[in-house]
């Protein structure tokens, strides 16, 4: 299992912003004290080229976030001050995410630390996301030629908006996500599949529908590799979620995608996604019981 990780995850906001950042740090940490991991499964990935961003990124957007020319408004969309190290951040991401994907290939599954930056669009950043690494890796791979078939899981509350947009029209790539129908963004795009949420769905609930959804995802698309968008704002105690899954619901969530995809011999690639519990702890947890459950699995 190959672990996504940098030491540019850790600080990557202006001072004042550091909270939730925090859980990049806190992450490898308490998987390295458990013993889920060694330091042999962490990889440090290498800043993304420019051309494998161009793949899907307009060339003019990519130029304001590597010449720090973004306007205040788009910079307000975003929610980040522009700054070279947050650029620097989110190329690393991205790399990671390709990494991950190309070791996934070969051993079945690798995660990253960060990711899941689902709000960027080809031509603009949204909701603290500058650049798609999910579209990104999955047009790379695409274009090398490693895939045929690619099919995104976005289970972090907020619809994968930038992904759904991205992928429009384009059948190599199956965006599914399931996703708070009340949260941000308030204008939702159309992804292949969505399925909205109400407000205090519970866990039950959760997992019924995503144990029914996952069969007909994989009959229908024959997915060649699967990002996996494990967001964890899906718990009862984040701050914005909505929804009311247990800590152990969303460890069960993880369960039954990653056994899924196991039985069926489909790689998976992870990102991290979202998670604003009050307590960083619960954060931290949840996050960890993604990585649990992916050694337990693909043991």
């Amino acid at each position: 299992m190959l672990i996504a990780y940098d030491h540019i995850y850790v600080h990557p906001l202006p001072e004042g912003h550091r909270f939730p950042m925090d859980k990049y740090e806190l992450i490898p940490l308490q998987l390295l004290r458990e013993g889920v991991i060694t330091p042999a499964h962490i990889s440090s990935p290498a800043p993304l080229d420019e051309a494998t961003i161009l793949l899907t990124h307009d060339a003019a957007y990519w130029h304001k976030l590597k010449d720090q020319t973004l306007s205040d408004r788009e910079q307000r969309r975003i929610g980040f001050t522009q700054s070279p190290a947050l650029t620097q951040r989110e190329i690393t991401i991205c790399q990671g995410t390709i990494d991950c994907a190309l070791h996934a290939l070969q051993h079945g599954v690798a995660l990253n630390i960060a990711g899941g930056t689902h709000h960027a669009f080809a031509d603009r950043g949204e909701g603290f996301c500058l650049l798609n690494d999910f579209a990104i890796a999955a047009n790379y791979l695409l274009q090398q030629k490693k895939v045929k078939q690619a099919l995104i899981i976005d289970l972090d509350v907020h619809q994968g908006n930038g992904s759904a947009a991205l992928f429009a029209g384009k059948e190599q790539v199956f965006t599914f996500s399931m996703h708070g129908a009340g949260n941000y963004p308030f204008h939702k795009e159309v992804s292949d599949w969505d399925i909205p949420l109400q407000d205090g769905t519970d866990t039950s609930t959760y997992l019924q529908l995503l144990e029914n959804a996952l069969p007909i995802l994989i009959n229908r698309v024959q997915p060649d590799l699967v990002f996996y968008l494990s967001g964890v704002d899906i718990l009862e105690t984040d701050k914005f979620g909505r929804l009311k899954v247990t800590p152990q619901g969303c460890r069960q969530r993880d369960e039954l995608v990653f056994s899924f995809l196991q039985q069926h011999g489909i790689p998976c690639a992870v990102a991290m996604g979202g998670g604003y519990s009050t307590n960083i702890k619960d954060i931290v947890n949840a996050h960890c019981n993604t990585f649990r459950a992916a050694a337990e699995i693909y043991d």
